[in-house]
Formats: C-alpha cells, structure tokens, sequence
C-alpha cells in the first residue's frame, strides 16, 4: 500500500458566490489532521499527547511540546511510528520519541493527552507548578518601538500557507533588531510556538533569551509558559492576552506586547525593555 504523506494544504471543490453570479472552482484549504506523540524507552511506550495539526516539520512540533514539559534533554531519536498497531494510513500522523532513559511519571503530560488546535488556559495552579522548573528571565536586551511595528508585516510575509488558505496562525522568532530567525504555521497557535521551540532546539539555539516572539493570535497562558521554557523574555501578538498570560509576564519578569498592529501596541508587563520617549 502506498501511503501518501499529508500536507499542509488540501485543494477543494467550493461554490463560488460573487453579487449574484456563481461559478464552481477550486479552493486551498489548510490542512487539519492528528498527530499523536507518543514516549519510548525501548520497553514501554505511552502516548503523551493528540493535537489537531497542520502537517509538516512535525518533529519540531514534538521536540517543542515536551521542551516545554521538561523533557527535551531526555530526546535520543524522533520517527514516525512504525509499530504493528498504527495502519499505513496513519503512519504520518503517529510521531515516536525514544528517550535515553526510562518514561517519566509527570502529571502535567496527563492534561495533555487529548489537546485541539485552539486550547485554552490551563488553570491558576499551573502558574505555581512553573517555579519548579523555570526561573525569571534575567535578559537585558532592549528594543525601539519602531522595530516592534515592524514584526506583524514580517511575520505575514514569512506566512506562505496563509497566503494560500487564509487559515493559519504563525508564530515567528526575531532578533533584537527586529531580523526574522525562523517562522512556523499551524492551525493551532500553541503548535505553531511547539514547532519553533522545537526547531530552536534541535538547532541548539535555546535558550533564546535575547530574541523576540511575535504570534499571530491572541497570547494565552499556554504560548507563554512555552515561550518562557525557551528562555525568552519578550512576547507580542496583534491581539490580546489573557488574564493569565499577564500574571505570568509579570511574575517571570517577561515582557508581553499585545494589540501590536498599525505602529501602535500595549505593553502589559516588562515595558523597561522597550526604549521610548518618556
């Protein structure tokens, strides 16, 4: 059987209304399929994690999601899984991550095992499980307002599935003066941050802590937490931030723009990193 990898768009038939003409054509969609992650220490395995996924740089986006879990020192190999269980069909949607050692017991993956493409914040009590394995940033990089205009624009050039489907969100790493490093689409925000973690690790570029993340969307508790883990100490989205995700900024010393669109933005923590005027 031959099986055919996904990618990260699918063409579709649609019905095309224009005034009150119709006309039949075909449509780029966004791509929306499972992975599933799964842990292996050669004996046991154990699926950690089901997220909806746009296809591609799929390792990145596992490497991603268990850095933040505190587990990417652990990673000797990521595959796709082979194993009597998975079909042909879903051979592309089954990603395995042998660790070095044996599976850890953390119940933080357990809240994971079943995720979406759009899920929401995690819960006060997160926040405090974090000082167990995150401390405050400690970057003392600065930025001029006019650099941070510039990212949305840079960002939405670098987002090439966008441009086909109109259905993506993007997260993208820049440096201090504003240069793009790497960006990643998804059809969740939280994996897009996962592929471009991951991508920073198995580069071995983390900690970022003198580089920016800019996302498309909103910023949740779960985009910081992410980014925090990384190392970084700067977050901006065009739109708004949850209740949670300021607490966090504050409490980590982070700093977190929101609303960052027409040279305009809010700074709700962090703005000493940020050189104006007053």
């Amino acid at each position: 059987m031959t099986v055919t990898r996904p990618g990260p768009t699918t063409r579709a038939r649609i019905h095309q209304i224009s005034g009150n003409v119709a006309r039949d054509r075909r449509d780029d969609l966004a791509t929306e399929e499972p992975l599933e992650i799964r842990l292996s220490d050669g004996e046991t395995r154990r699926t950690v994690a089901i997220t909806m996924r746009t296809p591609g740089h799929d390792f990145e986006l596992a490497a991603g999601f268990l850095h933040a879990e505190g587990l990417a020192d652990g990673i000797a190999t990521i595959a796709y899984c082979t194993d009597d269980d998975v079909p042909p069909e879903a051979r592309y949607n089954t990603v395995t991550v042998r660790l070095r050692g044996p599976i850890p017991d953390l119940p933080s993956l357990d809240r994971h095992f079943l995720t979406s493409s759009a899920c929401g914040v995690c819960g006060s009590a997160s926040l405090d499980a974090l000082h167990d394995r995150c401390s405050p940033v400690r970057s003392t990089f600065t930025v001029e307002p006019a650099t941070l205009y510039a990212l949305p624009d840079r960002l939405r050039a670098a987002q090439g599935v966008f441009g086909k489907t109109g259905g993506l969100h993007a997260a993208g790493l820049f440096t201090a003066e504003g240069d793009l490093v790497i960006a990643r689409e998804d059809v969740g925000r939280h994996n897009a941050v996962d592929k471009l973690v991951g991508w920073s690790s198995m580069q071995g570029l983390l900690p970022l802590t003198d580089h920016v993340l800019m996302v498309s969307g909103r910023t949740s508790y779960e985009i910081m937490q992410k980014a925090l883990a990384a190392g970084l100490s700067m977050v901006c989205a065009v739109s708004a931030p949850s209740s949670l995700a300021v607490d966090l900024a504050r409490e980590f010393g982070m700093t977190l723009v929101g609303f960052l669109r027409d040279e305009r933005c809010n700074v709700y923590a962090g703005e000493e990193r940020i050189v104006t005027a007053r």
